[in-house]
């Protein structure tokens, strides 16, 4: 294509009206090119077209949703944008690969602070002009009932309300307990979750259940908050290392918690796992290169799927729930205790 006779500052936002005069049409004309109306020659579509991908020229989102009543938007909306998320969030991606739809992702509750209520807030922000749907990542809080599509995944309540996606976070924690019992650890710690989360509550009932089950004592005192974080399962770790009798293994609630609490052990003087066994959950990228035990949640398939129900609840069908299998994966984190 010819160069175009507009000078335009570097940094200055495309119009329409600069593609219409780098195109030689009407606004009307760029404007029913770009929204796909018919009536318009396509030799002319095809030269505006043109111009638009030269220039980069995107219109107003907003504007087109009011038009359109539709955005062509997926928004996937987390409290933060931490690995759990991240790998979800490439599975979203990759099923949305193909079609129409681009992705928003948005978190919730950086400026806000704290997590209650972040994706309340992020509903109310976005629903309606921005986006088609949402896919809500850990939502703290049951979901509303909203004109906006959505599927949660690791839903606050379980499957109940708005089509969701999880884990069987229960069976999955039930299984890393067990693989620790039959190790032969007796004293097993739990670093628990954040305990406004469906998903950490199963957990910890999982790592009770098997327990239970050995015939071992539940310690309160072997159960410690880490909210799915690294710098509380910091203290969270160093306590347990502390008590007077401590652990032989430690369950964590998450990958994250896990890798904290090796951490915290190595500086402590402790071997993992010859001094100390430690079990993960979800199977971040991460738990593979710390050598981590840990129970694989199948990220990728729960936002391919999330992003199946949504496709088909924009397409007029009922919410659907899901609920995959969790598996645990034997990597170097794990040994018999000493003696």
């Amino acid at each position: 294509m010819t160069e175009t006779a507009i000078t335009r500052r570097p940094s200055s936002r495309v119009t329409i009206r600069d593609v219409a005069r780098a195109a030689g049409v009407s606004v009307a004309t760029v404007s029913k090119v770009i929204n796909g109306r018919d009536g318009i020659a396509d030799a002319t579509s095809a030269r505006v077209l043109g111009v638009v991908a030269e220039l980069g020229y995107e219109s107003s989102l907003i504007a087109t949703s009011m038009r359109r009543r539709r955005t062509n938007v997926i928004g996937v909306l987390v409290a933060e944008f931490e690995p759990f998320a991240l790998q979800l969030l490439r599975g979203v991606s990759s099923a949305l690969q193909g079609t129409d739809y681009d992705i928003l992702a948005y978190a919730g509750s950086v400026s806000a602070g704290d997590h209650s209520g972040w994706e309340r807030r992020s509903l109310s922000r976005l629903g309606g002009t921005l986006i088609d749907g949402a896919i809500i990542v850990t939502p703290t809080v049951a979901l509303p009932e909203t004109s906006v599509a959505t599927v949660a995944i690791d839903p606050h309540a379980g499957p109940a309300g708005p089509a969701t996606v999880d884990t069987d976070n229960l069976g999955g924690a039930r299984a890393a307990t067990e693989h620790l019992i039959a190790q032969g650890h007796r004293r097993i710690a739990h670093i628990r979750g954040r305990v406004d989360l469906e998903s950490a509550r199963q957990r910890e009932q999982g790592y009770r259940q098997a327990l239970e089950a050995a015939g071992l004592p539940f310690d309160p005192a072997l159960v410690v908050d880490g909210a799915y974080r690294a710098a509380t399962s910091t203290p969270a770790a160093t306590a347990l290392l502390e008590l007077p009798e401590p652990p032989t293994a430690v369950f964590a609630a998450n990958d994250l918690s896990a890798i904290e609490a090796i951490r915290v052990a190595r500086t402590h003087g402790l071997r993992v796992p010859d001094d100390l066994s430690v079990v993960g959950f979800d199977d971040i990228p991460e738990a593979v290169s710390a050598d981590l035990t840990t129970v694989r949640q199948p990220l990728h398939e729960m936002g391919a799927a999330a992003v199946r129900i949504l496709l088909e609840m924009l397409g007029g069908s009922g919410p659907e729930h899901i609920r995959m299998p969790a598996e645990i994966v034997v990597r170097g984190s794990t040994a018999p205790p000493r003696g």
